[in-house]
């Protein structure tokens, strides 16, 4: 099964959470704030953005010898409706779609770090299962001593990202 596209996604989230935006300026967010955990080229934002525009999904005008794009009705519902999907194991997506919500008090907050929080039990459980399936006594850890830091690591972060959930689901409960 081919792999979703997610650029139009986060094409229809840059511009309902910025507003008016050109090419450029959408461009531009890529190199910034959005660029930290997401990439798209250049030559991959203009031909989605005529895509959404065909699409109705976006409306596009001319202002000073730009074109500027602004969100349709149609790609708002487009756009809540991938925010509501359930997620996968993809922290990317969990990282996009966090992203675009602007507001605390969202139902999809708290659900989307739901979510995320049982994606990661079930990941770390099954590094944890490794570590004990593949690293049986110290000879083996030391002939394989930077598979096993690899691994270690990888635990380690899903504990730290597990901890980092309960506590954004931990604050809302607290500011109730």
């Amino acid at each position: 099964m081919p792999k979703k596209r997610i650029l139009p996604y986060v094409l229809l989230g840059l511009i309902n959470n910025k507003g008016n935006l050109s090419g450029y300026q959408i461009s531009q967010e890529f190199k910034h704030e959005i660029g930290d955990f997401w990439h798209a080229s250049h030559s991959q934002i203009y031909p989605e953005l005529s895509r959404m525009k065909d699409d109705g999904w976006l409306v596009d005008h001319d202002e000073e010898k730009s074109t500027f794009y602004s969100i349709t009705e149609k790609g708002h519902q487009i756009l809540r409706n991938w925010m509501e999907e359930p997620l996968t194991d993809s922290e990317e997506i969990f990282s996009l779609k966090l992203y675009f919500i602007n507001d605390e008090s969202d139902p999809l907050l708290q659900e989307l770090l739901k979510q995320e929080l049982k994606l990661k039990h079930s990941k770390l459980s099954y590094l944890e299962g490794r570590l004990k399936e593949v690293f049986i006594n110290q000879k083996i850890i030391q002939k394989n001593y930077g598979h096993y830091l690899i691994l270690t690591r990888a635990i380690e972060r899903e504990k730290n990202h597990i901890q980092w959930l309960k506590d954004k689901i931990g604050h809302k409960k607290d500011a109730e």
